[in-house]
């Protein structure tokens, strides 16, 4: 199995919780950040606030599934990183949702007009 495959099969077992994991490793893409940084970052540049427990949730399954991973910290936030595999994992799964958005408005374009 190569590694894009192996990606995007990790990234398919969040099934529902695939929006808050894509969110979250898409935050963590430009650097370290604990819970509220994540979700202002997040709310920023999706335009969704994800509830306490959907965002720790969330980043407990990531740790587990070793996409992500916490880092020292000197307060009590808890700060987390991205790691190789989920850098990995989101890249596989962006590219693949761009094709299907792609798909998708050519499709509208040819049966309902120019977007």
């Amino acid at each position: 199995m190569n590694v894009m495959a192996k990606g995007s099969e990790e990234f398919a077992g969040f099934g529902r919780y695939a929006g808050p994991a894509t969110l979250i490793l898409a935050s963590l893409a430009d650097g370290t950040k604990h819970g509220y940084a994540l979700t202002k970052d997040i709310e920023s540049f999706a335009g969704v606030r994800l509830a306490p427990g959907t965002l720790y949730e969330a980043l407990a399954r990531l740790e587990a599934q070793g996409m992500i991973e916490g880092v020292e910290s000197h307060d009590r936030r808890r700060p987390y990183r991205l790691t190789a595999a989920g850098a990995t994992a989101l890249r596989t799964h962006l590219d693949n949702q761009r094709r299907v958005a792609e798909l998708g408005l050519r499709r509208l374009a040819g049966s309902w007009g120019a977007a």
